[in-house]
């Protein structure tokens, strides 16, 4: 990966002038990032793994991600589980680090790694959002997930093709009425919210292999810690977690840094007013919702994708029934 420069950022501000006005717009937000990578040592960041161990281990059980496996197109899979996520084990900075560092982890080591193997340029992947266990606690979360995603949007842009929503409880359909017209078109047509775990659509796009573990049997959910090694994604000794760490280590020692104690702290753009009136949009309504004991919106009715009934498919799937390998 070429290191960014301030030098090569100012040739290419020199050049702007040179760009036509409908790449303007784009051209200043490449710059803005790249500004960001150089104030806050973005290429350095993989140098920098979250120590002591514990600490890495506590973020690692409290913001459940990992990689699965490659889509028959061989997009890397990555599985979220956005229910059981706590985000309560360290500071907001750990996890904005720890955030970062999988972007960086996925953009040199993994999308490259996808490249090779599957005999293509592969510059994105997708990802499986389990809600299992979600609730209206996940309020306390809105902030940390608000600055991720502002992250996302600014600097790793166009980085997932799409997004697949499974396990989703009554609390999620409430929630999607209220943020989907709040939404991006770019990211809200991205979003698809499958039936139960998803399994079957899942299947059409990649092996049961490389499907999260909580997409495989029924009633699984997101668990943090079900059964062996490889099959839980989340897991600290998974492959995926296991070859990141030891890559930052090996990082850390070829750059001779002494490994830091507490987080790296990178500067991350504020939410902006409109991204703030979202947050307490959601809380008015869930403050509205949270003394009611039904819901009168479920799944069934959820329309994404220029509002596409999500029954309006070719067949009706069954609602997580078991995969036959």
């Amino acid at each position: 990966m070429v290191n960014i420069t301030p030098e090569s950022v100012r040739q290419f501000e020199a050049l702007m002038d040179q760009v036509e006005e409908p790449l303007k717009k784009k051209t200043f937000a490449l710059l803005d990032c790249l500004n960001w990578r150089i104030q806050n040592n973005i290429d350095e960041i993989l140098t920098k793994p979250i120590t002591p161990r514990d600490q890495y281990c506590a973020v690692r059980d409290s913001q459940l991600i990992g990689m699965s496996g490659y889509s028959k197109k061989g997009l890397p899979v990555f599985g979220i589980g956005v229910g059981l996520s706590t985000f309560d084990k360290a500071s907001v900075n750990y996890y904005v680090q720890s955030h970062i560092q999988l972007n960086e982890y996925r953009d040199r080591v993994v999308f490259p790694t996808a490249t090779k193997k599957h005999g293509r340029h592969i510059g994105s992947c997708l990802k499986i959002l389990d809600m299992t266990g979600l609730r209206f606690s996940a309020l306390n979360h809105l902030k940390l997930l608000t600055i991720i995603a502002t992250i996302d949007d600014l600097n790793y842009p166009e980085k997932t093709e799409t997004y697949y929503i499974v396990n989703a409880p009554y609390i999620f359909s409430a929630c999607w009425k209220v943020v989907k017209p709040l939404l991006q078109e770019r990211t809200r047509r991205k979003v698809q919210v499958l039936q139960g775990c998803g399994t079957d659509e899942l299947l059409e796009l990649m092996d049961y292999a490389s499907l999260p573990h909580f997409c495989k049997r029924e009633g699984s959910g997101s668990s943090k810690h079900s059964n062996t090694g490889d099959e839980n994604c989340f897991a600290l000794d998974h492959t995926f977690h296991q070859g990141m760490y030891d890559f930052m280590k090996q990082q850390s020692s070829s750059s001779r840094q002494l490994e830091p104690q507490g987080s790296v702290h990178v500067n991350f753009p504020q939410p902006d007013p409109e991204g703030s009136n979202i947050v307490r949009t959601i809380e008015s309504e869930f403050q509205k919702l949270e003394g009611q004991n039904s819901l009168p919106c479920h799944l069934d009715s959820l329309k994404i994708n220029g509002d596409r009934d999500c029954r309006n498919r070719d067949r009706q799937r069954s609602s997580c029934k078991v995969a036959s390998e």
